[in-house]
């Protein structure tokens, strides 16, 4: 038996969710981002008792198709984005295609329609966030970040994240306050 779980964006996740089922005595087979397998089916009861305890921890289960496959799409751009291995010809489109063999206009069409942004936004969004980390943790520079994260050039990465944070790179790190989301709540 399968259950998808929204909200699930990191490895700190997986280990919550795991322990929910752990604590509920209900034996995982597989768990990963968004999915968990479980070794054997469990009653309707259990299950409802599984979902107010993962709704109080700030995740949900999700129950109808559609929804499962927008958060496999936004659990993929976190993964792929979290790896900082985005080759600068990277395509969204290829890279969703290949992973969820399914035609990427409808991926992008069903995502529009029920997140109120397009695929192509939430990717930019994601990538912004993941910026914001980096210049924090001030490892790496402007032109490293840029490298790792698929963009063309510094200016790019300048241009997008002033579009979308209101802010350049180095004002930004300037800042007292900086203003990051998290993952889950883009």
């Amino acid at each position: 038996m399968k259950v998808f779980i929204k909200n699930m964006v990191c490895g700190r996740c997986i280990s919550a969710v795991e322990n929910i089922f752990s604590e509920a005595d209900i034996k995982v087979k597989s768990i990963r981002l968004g999915e968990i397998e479980l070794e054997s089916e469990i009653s309707e009861d259990h299950l409802l008792a599984i979902e107010k305890q993962l709704e109080e921890t700030g995740f949900e289960r999700i129950k109808d198709s559609s929804h499962q496959l927008i958060e496999k799409i936004k659990n993929l751009i976190i993964l792929k984005i979290t790896e900082q291995d985005i080759d600068e010809n990277f395509l969204l489109s290829e890279f969703l295609t290949s992973k969820l063999h399914k035609d990427y206009s409808s991926l992008s069409k069903l995502f529009s329609q029920n997140e109120n942004i397009t695929l192509e936004q939430f990717f930019i969004l994601q990538k912004i966030e993941k910026v914001k980390e980096l210049l924090l943790y001030n490892e790496f520079t402007l032109t490293e970040i840029a490298g790792k994260l698929g963009y063309k050039s510094v200016q790019h990465l300048s241009s997008q994240f002033k579009n979308s944070t209101g802010f350049t790179p180095t004002e930004f790190k300037k800042l007292k306050i900086h203003n990051r989301k998290p993952l889950d709540s883009l």
